[in-house]
């Protein structure tokens, strides 16, 4: 089963790819200084601010909604498993 994360960084490849838009074209657009921010979506290594997703979904001709819920589910598992580690990590001391 793929994870929230896991989804949300392939929709996000999977749209930029569709559009024809490069990681330096989306940057541009959102006024970011380098793909690098794009590229970090796209690995999963961060997700898009939420304040940029209505932008994203005009850029790539989709739904803002969906996109927020895929950035929503992945912000809730992330959380989870941090919270989930410390609390782990609490028992240890």
């Amino acid at each position: 089963m793929m994870t929230a994360r896991g989804k949300l960084k392939q929709e996000l490849l999977q749209l930029r790819i569709q559009s024809g838009l490069t990681q330096d074209d989306v940057a541009k657009a959102l006024k970011y200084s380098t793909g690098q921010f794009i590229s970090n979506w796209e690995r999963g290594i961060s997700a898009p601010p939420v304040q940029n997703i209505r932008q994203l979904a005009r850029l790539y001709n989709s739904n803002a909604e969906a996109l927020f819920n895929l950035v929503l589910a992945a912000a809730i598992e992330s959380s989870k498993e941090s919270l989930t580690k410390r609390f782990k990590e609490s028992f240890n001391r």
